[in-house]
């Protein structure tokens, strides 16, 4: 939808920003409108189309056990090597799409062959629902005894058997592929247009002009050593997503109703049934995980409510969460940040380090808020071990680990390059382990040599670090179960997902936050 904005005031040009580096696609299409990338395009559909007559001719779907003969295993290699190729060109291209849009949602063309693309993808859908079920009539053990294809995808292979027990009927589950086009996906793209497109009005500093700002920076300014700024700017977010609520909150009705809607024609029993499944966990283990994180409550409220003394409240708002404690030392130039991730980088590999160095001369990495955007930071993986890095890059010790973070992400994918995309698909519960390394690697190392003040200042951001991790991830938690119990019934208005967010958080900040200071909004954000 076309988003319009309310004030006259100009969107603020930032010199820094527009230095920082951007992404480079060239190297696989000079652009949208290059005859290269037409023709990669339509053989991709091609592709896709050629799929689904394989399996047609291969007789492919839910059927009785398939007694495993030879022909079998030879018609399970040829499809098993035309998904991985089929899958493999698919990514690539998404991620090229996904490239121009998720860094500028006004790009109309790239919206336009993103959509196309995404059409075309029910194919692919279709065509794994048919392979499960198939997959799920087959001796595994056997199939993996006799074909050394098989024995390298044992992993996926089983996870395909037990999701042919959670599979609706053909018909269901090709007309459900095809409206998922305009139903989850079209409320989740219009959420990231829209997201991505506010801007909001805000005095960045003690007696400056008052700018419009993309969402992103404004976010950033949590993080500012002025407590103005953090109020103002917290004030003047909360506004904007106010203006916005409306199609925001309908675009996670029409998520989670879809949700709703399709699990228990699954045959998944709860919601969470789905999510560990995905997740290669157990409901086990997710109670595990979510019991030591409520255990550690009653420490990190101590800590909150330490800082909100050491800032002379009484009780911390949001705005002061990422307030920043101690002294952050030296200003993290882009420059410097690449620098000093390449140094210590390679002090525990000359692989990492190589990677560090990679991204940032192959242009890897778009680093700069700007309009249109998307906020956050994430890694994609592009082709072989090539990644692409999103970020919004700040010059502070977050932007510094928020990177480190991300090419821990491109770390996974470099040592995956020899992988199939079957063999390749990773839980979270894996992918943020070098995640999580990489920002490990930059703490103790700027911690060397830090006095008593910048240290405190980096202890303090690893608390709230943990804050986010252990706090606040399980208050999303609890506003998802919540939503999800409530949509069953109907759709929830803005308001009703105020209060279900304000409710989570009261339930696990609680007395180390200021009741009446909460991020009502954080839904939306």
């Amino acid at each position: 939808m076309p988003v319009s904005h309310r004030s006259s005031a100009p969107v603020a040009a930032d010199p820094e920003t527009e230095a920082l580096p951007r992404w480079d696609m060239t190297v696989l299409y000079p652009g949208l409108d290059a005859p290269e990338f037409a023709a990669s395009f339509a053989a991709l559909l091609d592709r896709i189309a050629a799929l689904t007559r394989l399996l047609d001719d291969e007789r492919i779907g839910a059927a009785e056990a398939t007694p495993l003969t030879a022909d079998v295993v030879a018609r399970f290699e040829r499809l098993l090597e035309a998904l991985n190729t089929t899958v493999g060109d698919y990514e690539t291209m998404n991620a090229y799409l996904h490239a121009f849009v998720s860094t500028d949602s006004r790009d109309d063309v790239a919206q336009a062959r993103l959509s196309e693309l995404q059409r075309s993808a029910v194919g692919i859908t279709k065509a794994f629902v048919r392979w499960d079920a198939w997959v799920g009539t087959l001796d595994l053990d056997g199939l993996i005894e006799r074909s050394p294809a098989a024995a390298a995808h044992a992993f996926p292979l089983r996870k395909s058997q037990e999701q042919a027990r959670h599979l609706m009927p053909p018909a269901e589950e090709g007309l459900a592929a095809e409206l998922r086009v305009a139903g989850g996906v079209a409320w989740a793209k219009l959420y990231d247009n829209v997201t991505s497109q506010i801007t909001v009005e805000v005095q960045e500093e003690h007696d400056g002009e008052v700018r419009r700002l993309p969402m992103s920076r404004v976010r950033n300014l949590a993080y500012s050593p002025d407590p103005a700024v953090r109020e103002r700017a917290y004030r003047a977010e909360l506004g904007a997503w106010e203006g916005w609520a409306t199609p925001l909150a309908a675009a996670l009705n029409g998520i989670k109703g879809e949700a709703n809607t399709l699990l228990p024609r699954r045959a998944w029993a709860d919601p969470l049934d789905e999510a560990v499944f995905n997740a290669n966990i157990d409901r086990e283990t997710l109670a595990a995980l979510i019991g030591a994180a409520r255990e550690a409550f009653p420490d990190l409220r101590r800590y909150l409510r330490r800082k909100a003394a050491g800032l002379g409240r009484d009780r911390l708002p949001w705005y002061d969460l990422f307030a920043p404690v101690g002294d952050p030392g030296r200003s993290w130039e882009w420059g410097e940040t690449v620098s000093f991730l390449e140094e210590q980088f390679g002090a525990y590999s000359d692989r990492l380090r190589d990677l560090m160095a990679r991204a940032a001369g192959e242009r890897w990495i778009d680093a700069g808020p700007r309009p249109g955007k998307t906020g956050g930071a994430f890694c994609m993986h592009l082709r072989g071990d090539e990644s692409r890095i999103l970020h919004n890059f700040t010059p502070s010790y977050d932007g510094v680990t928020t990177l480190a973070h991300e090419l821990g992400h491109a770390y996974h994918n470099l040592n995956e390059a020899g992988l199939t995309p079957l063999q390749r698909q990773t839980p979270m519960t894996l992918a943020e382990t070098a995640s999580t390394f990489c920002e490990t690697i930059v703490k103790e190392a700027v911690l060397v040599g830090a006095n008593r003040a910048e240290q405190l200042f980096i202890v303090e951001q690893s608390l709230q670090g943990a804050t986010q991790i252990v706090v606040d991830i399980v208050s999303r938690f609890d506003f998802e179960r919540s939503i999800f119990a409530r949509r069953q019934e109907r759709e929830l208005s803005v308001a009703e997902f105020c209060a279900l967010m304000l409710e989570a958080q009261r339930g696990t900040y609680g007395d180390g936050m200021a009741d009446d200071l909460r991020h009502r909004y954080m839904w939306a954000a």
